[in-house]
């Protein structure tokens, strides 16, 4: 009997879920009752079922994808001009009243739940985004011959480090806009040094260069929004002729949830968080930035942590405040902090059982900082190790004695650093000679704690040179 409804139903169904063999039958029912105006699109296979002949081959997924089907089977009603209501799944009273059908499946049993959808197998959403949603990304595509290889196609067009980058495909770029929720046309900013608006899909694009994995994502978006804040002035730090690049050192529940090393080596090799989140922030700079070596770069040797410079803080030890709380986080969020440094400087210390003895000796080895005999030009970054953590703890001191410590240690007469003192051309200005100097501004000597739990290895990183409020400053971005 053919059905007086001006609606038009649309059936999903796979042939690999026990719902769907369930409601054969009435699938029959509806093909005879609405002929022209039921649609039945089978996602494996097309031969399913077999006793309706006008089915639509859906195992492509692109109706499956454009209309959000989750569960199958779905029952969807539409007029002339839109979806109406739709169900899932089997419940014999919703669809008798969404067909029309008051005697529709009278034999079978009143509920049955539904199976996943092809659609949502996992790794398919994205697979189908990058198949059928041709707005979902904005960036041109380029094309390249079939002969053409890869890693050597990124090489060729300029946009690796030197080191072999992973291709942006559309897949692998949707992906990683998968880790955050922020929507991919959002303009994150202009990324100096050419200064041009940077969307979170080109973010996406460098991470995915990069190797980050999705869920490091919203900390390369941090580290981005970091690097563009006024206070760290990136146009200047990639202007300089100095050994300086961007250190991102990150804070809070973040670092488990990614993996993040704090411990053993942490600052080397091998952990793939802190080798391609900083590395991310790199090719954006490069990539988008237009802050090419040679060019707008013009540093004089560099650093190797051009290539990345990230690692976390030893949480641990609950009563050592973080660099995060420092700078006026909870413990409990997530920061990444962001600092324009160089190199790492070694301070062995395997003798000293006493906070006292091991802040001066700290001091001493703070005083080489970018010259012995010049002042106030570079902050630093001091690592405390976990053993020296530990005999300052032993010894009842907090980070707060450590720093107070240091402060009073690195006050240096003027007359023993100004220029000519010492025989040595280079120092303070003759101006400063009858004053007392501290060697860091105020604000310019920053305290955080990573490495491996054996070994009495603290280490520096010297800041640029042109720290402070007319160049950057220590900034800190809490991770979305």
């Amino acid at each position: 009997m053919k059905n007086s409804s001006t609606n038009k139903l649309t059936v999903v169904i796979k042939k690999d879920c026990p719902t769907c063999l369930l409601i054969e039958p009435v699938l029959n029912e509806l093909v005879e009752s609405y002929r022209d105006k039921i649609s039945v699109y089978v996602q494996d296979d097309p031969a399913f079922p077999s006793s309706i002949s006008n089915k639509i081959d859906d195992t492509s997924l692109e109706f499956s994808y454009r209309n959000q089907i989750e569960i199958v089977p779905t029952l969807i009603s539409s007029n002339s001009e839109q979806e109406v209501a739709r169900t899932v799944g089997w419940d014999k009273s919703e669809w008798q009243r969404l067909t029309g059908l008051s005697n529709l499946g009278t034999n079978l049993v009143d509920f049955k739940p539904g199976c996943g959808s092809k659609s949502q197998d996992p790794g398919m959403e994205e697979q189908l985004a990058a198949r059928f949603d041709s707005e979902m990304l904005s960036a041109r595509k380029v094309e390249l011959a079939e002969s053409e290889d890869e890693i050597e196609a990124c090489f060729d067009r300029g946009w690796s480090d030197g080191l072999p980058v992973v291709p942006p495909t559309s897949l692998r770029v949707i992906r990683m806009l998968k880790g955050s929720r922020r929507a991919a046309n959002e303009i994150i900013g202009n990324i100096p040094p050419d200064n041009l608006p940077c969307t979170i899909e080109k973010v996406a694009i460098n991470a995915v260069m990069a190797g980050c994995k999705p869920e490091f994502f919203p900390t390369v978006l941090a580290s981005v929004e970091a690097a563009l804040q006024d206070r760290f002035c990136m146009h200047g730090l990639l202007c300089t002729t100095y050994f300086s690049g961007p250190v991102v050192v990150v804070n809070g529940p973040v670092i488990k949830r990614i993996g993040m090393n704090c411990g053993v080596n942490a600052l080397g090799q091998g952990n793939r968080a802190n080798a391609t989140i900083g590395r991310a922030l790199q090719l954006l700079i490069r990539n988008v930035g237009g802050g090419l070596p040679g060019g707008i770069d013009r540093a004089v040797m560099g650093n190797p942590g051009k290539y990345t410079y990230c690692f976390a803080e030893d949480e641990s030890d609950e009563d050592w405040a973080t660099l995060a709380q420092d700078r006026g986080f909870d413990r409990s969020d997530s920061v990444v902090n962001l600092f324009a440094g160089e190199g790492l400087q070694p301070i062995v210390d395997q003798q000293s059982r006493q906070p006292e003895s091991l802040a001066k000796n700290m001091a001493n080895s703070l005083q080489s900082v970018v010259n012995s005999k010049l002042y106030g030009l570079a902050d630093a970054i001091l690592v405390v190790c976990p053993e020296h953590r530990r005999v300052l703890k032993q010894g009842g001191w907090t980070k707060a004695d450590l720093r107070q410590a240091l402060l009073e240690n690195l006050m240096t007469p003027g007359a023993d650093i100004i220029r000519g003192a010492q025989g040595i051309a280079e120092g303070m200005p003759e101006k400063f000679k009858n004053k007392t100097l501290n060697k860091f501004r105020e604000d310019g000597l920053h305290i955080t704690s990573t490495g491996g739990k054996a070994g009495m290895f603290s280490a520096i990183i010297s800041g640029w040179v042109a720290s402070g409020e007319k160049g950057s400053q220590l900034v800190s971005q809490k991770i979305q």
